[in-house]
């Protein structure tokens, strides 16, 4: 049986995570694995891409490139920043980044329907990155491509939730920002499913998992 979930986080996260917490209570040792794979895209799956998000208080402009937007998006944000999103809907540049033959593995092996790309960039954006995929020889559904327009991990840990919800219980997640990475271990940990998260390092071949474990008991 899955540990108990925060009953606060459970209120707000609504019918998804109610789901969730049933799923929870009916996975075990004998349930079927339904995998998935979720890769965040910029500094993961691209990398060195031109685009960026102005953020502006008052007469203070800032851009910031895709890169640093997963850790500097939440600080600005704190600060009273207000964003525009308009160049960050494209794709301009970039070269494969340190988890693409990876994915391009588990897309040969399990095929498109569970492989999906969850960023920080908003919705408006997958066209784009559908588009700079299907350059790269990859094609998945559009609709597995999920821009959350926000940069923070407890986003990205409530959409897993979600797919959990969905009967999703071989879970793969890999994210460049450490705090996205840590959000969402801290919810699958919780749960009675067989897990792999990770953290991409740029300009490392081999990549690491930093945290894995299978926990159907």
């Amino acid at each position: 049986v899955a540990k108990a979930l925060n009953t606060r986080a459970i209120k707000r996260a609504g019918k998804a995570s109610d789901s969730a917490v049933i799923n929870a209570r009916l996975t075990n040792h004998k349930t079927e694995a339904v995998g998935m794979s979720a890769f965040d895209f910029d500094e993961t799956l691209i990398i060195d891409g031109e685009n960026f998000v102005t953020a502006t208080k008052g007469s203070d402009i800032v851009k910031i490139s895709s890169g640093k937007w997963p850790i500097e998006g939440p600080k600005l944000a704190k600060d009273g920043y207000t964003f525009d999103f308009s160049d960050f809907v494209n794709v301009r540049g970039g070269v494969d980044g340190p988890l693409m033959k990876d994915f391009k593995k588990k897309l040969a092996k399990y095929g498109a329907e569970n492989m999906f790309i969850l960023t920080a960039r908003p919705q408006e954006a997958d066209k784009a990155i559908h588009g700079w995929l299907k350059s790269k020889g990859i094609n998945i559904p559009l609709a597995n491509i999920t821009g959350l327009a926000n940069s923070t991990g407890e986003s990205k840990a409530q959409w897993m939730l979600d797919k959990f919800a969905e009967g999703y219980n071989d879970m793969y997640f890999v994210d460049d920002a450490l705090p996205n990475v840590k959000a969402v271990d801290n919810v699958l940990s919780q749960l009675d499913v067989k897990r792999k998260v990770q953290q991409a390092v740029p300009g490392v071949i081999k990549q690491k998992v930093k945290f894995s474990k299978s926990s159907f008991k």
